[in-house]
């Protein structure tokens, strides 16, 4: 066994329809989900035990914490292949902000559990491997997949996009967590919602795509500036580069812009940091499906 490393794509979702509370407790939702070519770092190597330790920019949060959502996916694929605790080193190069609505959790452990089964030899499949996501929450089986789609029910019905093209993107953090549970909270006290899934554009180019993103929504957007006002500032100061359309991704705190092309996208990234230089700042790109990074 050698060690195995992958990337943790952050999940954006390019509009987010949420509807009231259910009966079980959940709200309904409609999303187009895609992932940036930014992520985290996680990396499994043989050991005598199963070991997690976080490093990065953003990893000082996190260490000691012994229920992280990667420890949580390994101890379930351990039992579902019926071998224990697995034995590996994982290592969390924590380059994601925070509580940032990037999905950065989900990811990580959706990376990890590729890496193990990969580790291990232990080729559960597709489905197995999304079944063990989902003990990390609704958004598991996504991240696992880490390709572009449509997200509906709880977030756990997929139906992937493969239209979706490429799209310029700039990504910006405040420095201010946007816990989810007190944006929920913020969102049921304010008008009801439907999880709508809207008519798809006619034509998936980037411009078009743009143009149909912007008549789409955040619901969680205005309760999370209401507790956060970074968040607006964010929005802003992100606008204020030109973009084409500027959004939050997911219960926030992180917004984005879309570009029309590399160079404007770098621009404005450039400009954010000299701006407001501490701030989280990366520019990316959107919905390029990649092959996914093992290595």
């Amino acid at each position: 066994m050698t060690t195995l490393t992958a990337v943790a794509r952050a999940k954006v979702n390019l509009f987010l329809h949420v509807g009231p509370l259910d009966a079980d407790g959940y709200h309904p939702l409609a999303s187009l989900v895609a992932f940036a070519d930014v992520g985290d770092i996680v990396t499994v190597a043989p050991s005598d035990r199963l070991s997690l330790t976080v490093a990065g920019p953003f990893g000082k949060p996190l260490a000691g914490e012994g229920d992280n959502l990667i420890l949580r996916a390994l101890r379930a694929l351990g039992d579902a292949a019926g071998i224990g605790e697995p034995a590996l080193a994982v290592t969390l190069d924590k380059r994601l902000p925070i509580a940032a609505g990037l999905g950065g959790g989900s990811s990580d452990a959706g990376a990890a559990l590729r890496l193990a089964d990969a580790a291990l030899g232990l080729d559960l499949g597709e489905d197995r491997l999304a079944d063990l996501s989902r003990t990390v929450g609704a958004d598991g089986p996504m991240c696992l997949a880490m390709r572009s789609a449509w997200a509906e029910g709880i977030g756990d019905r997929l139906s992937f996009e493969p239209a979706l093209p490429p799209l310029h993107a700039v990504l910006a953090n405040p420095g201010r967590p946007s816990p989810t549970g007190a944006v929920y909270r913020a969102y049921d006290d304010g008008t009801e919602r439907l999880a709508d899934r809207p008519v798809p554009p006619a034509y998936w180019s980037a411009p078009q795509v743009i143009d149909w993103l912007a008549r789409q929504r955040n619901d969680l957007q205005a309760p999370a500036v209401s507790l956060a006002p970074a968040i607006g500032e964010a929005l802003s100061a992100v606008a204020a580069t030109g973009a084409r359309l500027t959004r939050m991704s997911g219960s926030g705190a992180t917004v984005f812009g879309l570009f029309d092309d590399a160079a404007s996208a770098q621009a404005a990234a450039a400009n954010l940091r000299e701006r407001h230089s501490n701030w989280w700042v990366e520019q990316t790109m959107f919905g390029e499906d990649r092959a996914k990074a093992v290595q």
